[in-house]
């Protein structure tokens, strides 16, 4: 039979079973067997339900509970059961008491969500926080003698929520918008001692060098007081160090070090964790946080996360502020640039009128002078100039309005003016550039119904970029120009039917400087702030510019004014003398670029020139998108006795020379359509022309550009601007190149690509296997892609070109001396202080003539027991720095062809090289504008010969620093011999020897 004890508390709990081994006769409650039945249902309720449940019965508040609420209290449990609450929850009964007294003394239930109590469950007086009913228990008779309690624990949403606020407020703190880097985290220190429940305390370190410093933290008092300012190198304070290298250290006596009241009940903060901010260098983290440990929690995993997280933040915030710290100073350094440039710009523009204004005066007065008229090509020379100086006034003109706009310092001067009158006149003066494009110009310019006031110059400059701009991309079609008024706003409309802009284009339209890429247009020419100025300038007088496009259908643009822009004071000061000149000069360049696309301009026939022996019938065809600049260089070229052929941009070029190929293209590298450097590579790529010489111009300067041009095989790559001299003579160069490979057919064009070296750029040379193959054949194909002198004679190159294109490596001096004794004699006058031209044994040959230059020769001489073949070759370059490159690549394929060892070429070009440029540099005043290169190979030995024309100038260049001489002695035996004709380098290098 069951006994009432065990039929009670029998409910198979580990609580109950607790409870019935409990002498409950001890307690107020006395023995099971009197309690009343409302005690029993009572407990039968409390031990059934899986939620937690305590039950205060009596007087003495005695605790009856289930499992669920034993886990609640802790190491309370088993002690608590059958004792008096009060004593168990004594530490929080000053919260309880009130809600307990309540519903016992009114029999109504209570509910408290997130109750706040002290616990000290975990051995420290804990933080925790319970969701709470209390209900009244009533006893057989009805009276209230006890309170039902159900909770439920929320200590870990309560404090969760709390900590992801911390967190929130972080990211809104440390957005990164603030001044500086320091003041983002005084922000963030501020926005933790919001939170002194999870976060006591806080201090940020950012490393500085070698050193943490201290940037920020929270409050002035103990905080500031106990925490170092620096943390060097090994220093264990606080555990910074540590952390500094990306260990998280934990920190314990703070208490010790200061007080700080902290947690939940203002008990000493007794424990920080010092955690490294990290970045994108794992080993290198951005600094340190150090963060107070609330005393009233356990620093268990969620807090130990929550902390992590915190840091994370905080690295975030900090590189963020970095970033926008370094964002700003580029934008302050840009911005400063931007101020430098617009007052370069101005003061620039300024400068270049004074000269400008000095050049169009004479030159206009030397035009329209009758008493002394110029003669016909005088009179057309000085047009020319004076055309190109009125362009550059007005680019000069455009670039100062454009910084005067950036600068802020534009000034609209408005007056009244007739502005259909004025739209109308200014379209008018494009009118004879736009129909002889072919084109039909409508100008439609009603009456306005109300006067305006406005800046007639910038409405000069709008309008004239407009149509500018309509002519140089319309082909076909019409372009329009309009004024209309509108009840709220005056528009301008310019549309034509041209190539139309595509539709990612149209956010950068407005820009400066911004070209579209690849777009077709009849010149190439332009600053490309010619639409960004019509906008600045439309803002300017109170409006806006819009666009709308379509490609292949055309644009139309239009400049709005409100009518309120129109009605202002207006300043009758304003001079307007000179309106229309800007239109002109516009209308003037414009219609420099209308060429017949159908054929090239017809040639000029030349008067006899100074070769004739080959000058008579060379036609050139030139290429250039500059009326003037095609004008100008058909004189001078027609001048030497060639006739011309011109065209305006490379497709046309490349139609001419497929009905009619000339003699040699001088194109312009910046064009429309088709570029220089594209009509290069499309005549290099295919046969029928790939030995068509070719003469690049270009304003681009620099080695860069030139060694473009050159790797396309450009034959030249002139820069301007040029002397007349100086181009005719390299087209002069090029025409004989090319004459003397037409002169030797059996060149190797195709012939197999050499070893290249693999020796490390500085390294000492090292010994090179001696040449093999037939010597003489390669070095004629040597000869096929140099730039020949122009010394000696046609007679003498042809003479040359008869000998045997592959001697014998047997043969004798006098089989093989061919060319004729004029060019012989000039060439040994070139080099007469070489010495002989048998290399390694001069004493055992016969002294041996130079071959004409270019036309490389081999004859067979004594060297020792075996015969040695020799080269003997030349060429002529212009003296200037950009021909370096010409000389490079004869002099390696001349060495090339006869299978020299890549590391003996690499060494020789070298030491040519710095010859080379010593012979620009230097030479002073000299009588023939060139430089001359001779390369001799045999016997071993290969000897280089650089000559000027020019007397020594003794000045070291910026480039060079005085190292030329010792790179050449570094790769072979140099003897330097200067006169007063010129000076001559000479550079010895073994074939087969290694030099020291």
């Amino acid at each position: 039979m069951t006994s009432p004890t065990e039929e009670l508390f029998g409910s198979g709990s580990a609580t109950g079973r607790l409870m019935a081994r409990l002498d409950w006769a001890a307690t107020p409650l006395g023995p099971v067997q009197s309690w009343p039945q409302s005690l029993r249902a009572a407990v039968r309720i409390v031990l059934s339900s899986r939620y937690p449940m305590l039950l205060l019965w009596g007087e003495q508040f005695t605790q009856l509970y289930n499992d669920a609420y034993s886990a609640l209290i802790g190491d309370k449990h088993p002690g608590a059961l059958g004792d008096d609450v009060r004593t168990t929850l004594a530490e929080g009964w000053d919260v309880l008491a009130p809600l307990i007294d309540d519903a016992m003394a009114t029999g109504v239930a209570s509910w408290v969500p997130a109750l706040q109590l002290l616990l000290d469950r975990s051995g420290y007086r804990e933080e925790a926080y319970f969701s709470v009913s209390h209900a009244p228990a009533r006893d057989d008779d009805g009276r209230t003698v006890g309170v039902f309690t159900v909770c439920s624990e929320v200590t870990e949403q309560v404090v969760g929520e709390r900590r992801l606020g911390l967190l929130r407020d972080l990211s809104v703190r440390g957005d990164g918008r603030t001044v500086d880097v320091a003041s983002t985290c005084a922000r963030l220190v501020e926005a933790i001692g919001g939170h002194r429940l999870d976060v006591p305390f806080a201090a940020i370190y950012l490393r500085e060098g070698t050193a943490l410093h201290r940037v920020a933290c929270t409050g002035d008092g103990p905080v500031a007081a106990v925490l170092p300012d620096v943390v060097v190198d090994g220093d264990p304070a606080w555990g910074l160090w540590a952390a500094g290298g990306g260990a998280i250290t934990e920190v314990h006596g703070v208490a010790q070090r200061m007080t700080l009241p902290a947690g939940a009940f203002d008990e000493p903060a007794a424990t920080a964790v010092a955690l490294p901010l990290p970045s994108a260098e794992a080993d290198q983290p951005l600094g340190v946080l150090v963060a107070g440990v609330s005393p009233s929690r356990a620093l268990d995993e969620a807090y130990r996360s929550f902390f992590h997280l915190l840091a994370q933040q905080v690295a975030v915030a900090v590189r963020n502020a970095r970033a926008y710290e370094e964002e700003r100073r580029r934008a302050e350094a840009l911005a400063e640039l931007d101020r430098v440039k617009t007052s370069f710009f101005t003061n620039v523009s300024h400068e270049f009128r004074t000269p400008l204004t000095l050049m169009l005066g004479p030159l206009t007065d030397a035009l329209a002078d009758e008493r002394h008229p110029l003669p016909p090509e005088q009179r057309e020379r000085v047009d020319t100039a004076r055309r190109n100086a009125t362009r550059l006034l007005t680019l000069v003109n455009s670039l100062l309005t454009f910084s005067s706009l950036e600068a802020g310092r534009a000034r609209s001067r408005a007056r009244q003016v007739d502005l259909p009158e004025l739209t109308a006149e200014l379209a008018g003066v494009f009118r004879s550039a736009v129909e002889r494009a072919g084109l039909r110009l409508e100008v439609d310019c009603p009456p306005l119904p109300r006067p305006v006031a406005l800046d007639p110059a910038n409405w000069e400059r709008i309008v004239t970029n407009l149509l500018s701009n309509a002519l140089k991309h319309t082909f076909v079609g019409r372009i329009s120009v309009g004024l209309h008024a509108h009840p709220t706003e005056l528009r301008l409309t310019v549309a034509d039917t041209g190539i139309g802009i595509a539709e990612e284009e149209m956010p950068r339209l407005f820009e400066r400087f911004h070209r579209v890429d690849g777009a077709r247009s009849r010149s190439h020419e332009g600053t490309g702030i010619g639409l960004a100025l019509v906008g600045e300038l439309a803002r300017l007088e109170g409006g806006d510019v819009r666009v709308a496009s379509q490609v292949g259908r055309g644009s139309t643009f239009t400049v709005a004014l409100p009518w309120s822009a129109l009605h202002r004071g207006t300043d009758d000061t304003a001079a307007a003398s000179d309106l229309g000149d800007t239109a002109r000069a516009a209308a003037q360049e414009a219609s420099g670029w209308l060429v017949d696309p159908g054929r090239p301009e017809p040639a000029e026939e030349g008067s006899p020139g100074t070769l004739p022996d080959d000058g008579r019938g060379v036609r050139i065809l030139v290429a250039d998108d500059n009326a003037d600049m095609r004008a100008y260089l058909a004189r001078l070229l027609t001048a030497q006795g060639w006739r011309v052929d011109t065209v305006g941009n490379g497709r046309q070029a490349l139609d001419a020379i497929r009905r009619d190929p000339p003699d040699l293209v001088l194109t312009d590298v910046m064009m429309p359509e088709v570029d220089g450097f594209a009509l290069v590579r499309t005549l290099r790529g295919q046969p029928d022309t790939r030995a068509l010489p070719v003469v690049v111009l270009s304003a681009r300067a620099g080695a860069d550009a030139a060694v473009e041009g050159l790797d396309l095989g450009a034959d030249d790559y002139v820069v301007k601007p040029f002397t007349a001299a100086d181009l005719v003579a390299r087209v002069r160069a090029t025409l004989e190149g090319a004459r003397r490979r037409l002169r030797a057919p059996d060149a190797e064009d195709d012939r197999p690509e050499p070893p290249r070296s693999t020796r490390p750029a500085g390294a000492a040379p090292s010994a090179a296997p001696p040449a093999t193959g037939p010597v003489g054949g390669s070095s004629a194909g040597a000869a096929t892609d140099s730039t020949p002198s122009l010394t000696g004679t046609a007679e003498a190159a042809s003479a040359g070109a008869t000998a045997n294109p592959t001697p014998s490596l047997t043969g004798t001096a006098e089989a093989a001396s061919d060319p004729a004794p004029a060019a012989a004699r000039t060439m040994d006058a070139a080099l007469s202080d070489v010495g002989p031209a048998v290399l390694g044994h001069p004493e055992a040959g016969p002294r041996r003539t130079a071959a004409p230059a270019g036309m490389p020769t081999a004859v067979g001489v004594p060297n020792g027991h075996e015969r040695a073949s020799v080269v003997d070759t030349g060429w002529s370059y212009p003296s200037a720095a950009t021909s370096t490159w010409a000389m490079r690549r004869d002099v390696r394929s001349s060495l090339e062809a006869l299978h020299v060892h890549p590391d003996v070429v690499q060494d020789l070009l070298v030491a040519a090289s710095e010859a080379f440029n010593n012979a620009v540099e230097h030479a002073q005043q000299p009588s023939r504008p060139e430089v001359r290169v001779r390369l001799q190979v045999g016997a071993g030995t290969a000897r280089l010969t650089v000559r000027d024309f020019g007397t020594w100038r003794d000045r070291r260049s910026a480039m060079d620093r005085g190292r030329g001489a010792t790179l050449m002695n570094a790769f072979g035996d140099v003897r330097l011999m200067s006169t007063a004709s010129g000076t001559t380098v000479t550079i010895e290098r073994r074939l087969t020897d290694d030099q020291g």
